[in-house]
């Protein structure tokens, strides 16, 4: 199962903050939530905004109060003899959820939310794209997307679905960047375009390296430290300038991103 999971404290509780030596305390029915990056969220029966909250916290824990002072005022402010709280700093900010009633604590795991794309290889989970990558619900193992790549339905010998990505060309490739039924993206365009242009500086070759991201440079690096990033879309003849042109869904441009042509 994916590790990464949301806690959850329910029921009548004191609510203690205190940020720069400045103390508030509530007490009421509510709801605190910890998600995985520490942020807490108390909310009550009104609105939308939390009463309290602390966003990515420094620390958080989860715990039962130990019974160690009978006064009841203390005793509301702790939670109750051995109740349950909930404890978060960050600088100078501290926020305390202490439980008064029962227990009422549970912990439940999440997962990215996304897209489905397919399944896990691993688990049979589904697999949801979210943002710049794809991860699995079931077990957690997540793939990496490049710039610009979408997935279509196609689905590579080992299971997982292809992705389709523009550098130059169309390629085809796994979704996992290691599997061996597949090209990396970086051996791909390798493949299709190293020393396919001439460095406008020099007359040599460009290489296709990473350097950061797959750029097209000068093979007499370091002599000449002519350079261009490969950009998504493919190759659409050649610009005023000599450097190839790239067609993309946002228009045409040139391999050099400063050229006064553009591509045009």
């Amino acid at each position: 199962m994916t590790a990464d999971a949301i806690d959850v404290l329910a029921g009548d509780c004191t609510v203690i903050e205190d940020e720069g030596g400045e103390r508030r305390e509530r007490r009421g029915r509510v709801v605190t939530v910890v998600k995985p990056d520490n942020t807490v969220l108390v909310h009550d029966a009104t609105g939308y905004q939390p009463v309290a909250w602390l966003t990515r916290a420094d620390a958080v824990t989860c715990a039962r109060s130990p019974a160690e002072r009978p006064e009841a005022d203390e005793r509301a402010a702790d939670g109750g003899a051995g109740g349950f709280a909930i404890a978060a700093r960050k600088g100078d900010h501290r926020l305390r959820v202490a439980l008064h009633e029962g227990e009422r604590f549970a912990r439940y795991p999440v997962s990215t939310a996304g897209r489905p794309v397919g399944d896990c290889r691993d688990c049979g989970g589904r697999l949801v794209r979210s943002g710049g990558d794809v991860a699995c619900v079931g077990c957690g193992a997540s793939y990496g997307l490049p710039d610009g790549a979408t997935i279509r339905g196609g689905q590579c010998p080992c299971g997982l679905p292809t992705l389709r990505v523009e550098r130059g060309t169309a390629f085809e490739l796994c979704l996992d960047r290691n599997c061996d039924h597949s090209e990396t993206l970086d051996d791909a365009v390798r493949a299709a375009f190293d020393r396919a242009w001439d460095c406008p500086e020099c007359g040599s070759d460009l290489r296709i390296l990473r350097r950061g991201g797959i750029i097209a440079g000068c093979d007499r690096y370091p002599d000449c430290d002519t350079g261009f990033v490969v950009p998504g879309g493919t190759v659409d003849g050649e610009c005023p300038c000599g450097l190839p042109a790239f067609a993309a869904g946002d228009g045409r441009r040139c391999l050099d991103a400063t050229c006064e042509h553009d591509g045009r």
